[in-house]
């Protein structure tokens, strides 16, 4: 057991008294310091298992979801760690604040997080800067959203700004379609919206190709509340569009499953535990309808192995981690890729 993980459960109780953002900002904080003095051991024993997925050669099966390096700042930390690929972002063209505080909130009974952020982030620019010079093996996406304040008609422009922007550093690059926190934002998984924003991200993708001299895959990631004929729907304009990948999925704004708790009426975004059944469902029936050679990457409620490898065997090629992060720590890595090797 390295030192990051004896450690973890020691600073948990003390971390859980902290505000849960403030906390989150300083875990990021000692994950690069721990790693520029050398402190930050891999969790991963023995040799990985590479997988080749979208061109892209992943050093193991497990990424660090969007949401956690939110700046770009720490992706060497994640790699070290044990991570195969980083998430970064979401990023938008302007830097902006998000939204009013707090804003992140956890729900240890329920192993759950709501978070209603708002796309808090320097800025693409700031993060391209950042990831021009990174020295990691793993794989490393950049996840992209428009502005709180451009309007879903002109929302094409925004990513396709961060689009230009990212390739030349991003392994991959995501398109956030699906965060409940940015308002109108999953308006644009109608059909039409869906069609217009893939098409012309695509047309771009397929110009920067040439001026790069690389492909960058391009992914969507998609919503858990999203109904048959939704599902349905977006996996027509997916195969229509030939799109590279999907991720599955976001956060949801359902609370059932945490009905009654004091914050359960806080808005924003559920992850962590109350989201694997759905996401997992929503996964599954992607895989059904996408063509073969789309891949899919689950994330929603993985907190042990056994919840990996659920969503790998029903159809994800590779998966990824946060609010299990928060309540499991470093242990779940390890954890994860003993579990499904």
């Amino acid at each position: 057991m390295t030192l990051i993980e004896k450690l973890y459960p020691v600073m948990k109780p003390w971390l859980f008294r902290l505000d849960a953002e403030r906390a989150h900002t300083l875990t990021v904080k000692m994950m690069i310091m721990a790693h520029k003095v050398g402190m930050l051991k891999s969790v991963v024993s023995g040799p990985q298992q590479p997988r080749s997925v979208m061109g892209l050669t992943f050093p193991n099966v497990l990424g660090l979801a969007a949401g956690m390096d939110k700046s770009a700042s720490a992706v060497e930390a994640w790699g070290a760690l044990g991570f195969g690929s980083v998430e970064v972002g979401t990023l938008t063209p302007r830097p902006q604040p998000g939204n009013p505080k707090p804003r992140l909130f956890r729900l240890p009974e329920h192993q759950a997080l709501i978070n209603r952020m708002g796309f808090n982030n320097p800025g693409i620019q700031s993060a391209v800067k950042k990831l021009r010079n990174r020295r990691t093996k793993a794989v490393v996406g950049v996840n992209i959203g428009k502005n709180f304040d451009t309007p879903n008609e002109d929302a094409v422009k925004d990513y396709l700004i961060c689009l230009k922007a990212a390739y030349s550093v991003a392994d991959y690059i995501a398109v956030n379609i699906s965060s409940p926190n940015t308002k109108g934002l999953r308006d644009l998984q109608a059909e039409g919206a869906v069609r217009d924003l893939i098409s012309s991200l695509k047309k771009e993708q397929a110009a920067l190709k040439q001026e790069h001299g690389k492909t960058v895959p391009l992914l969507v990631k998609i919503a858990p509340d999203l109904n048959d004929m939704q599902i349905e729907a977006l996996a027509r304009v997916f195969n229509e569009q030939n799109i590279d990948g999907v991720i599955a999925t976001n956060t949801t704004i359902d609370r059932e499953s945490v009905a009654g708790h004091r914050l359960a009426n806080e808005g924003g975004g559920l992850s962590g535990a109350p989201v694997r059944e759905r996401s997992t469902l929503v996964l599954q029936a992607f895989r059904m309808l996408l063509k073969e050679q789309i891949p899919l990457i689950g994330v929603g409620g993985i907190l042990c192995g056994a919840d990996a490898a659920e969503k790998l065997k029903l159809g994800a090629s590779l998966v990824q981690v946060y609010s299990g992060l928060v309540y499991r720590g470093p242990g779940l890595v390890r954890e994860v890729l003993e579990t499904v090797k």
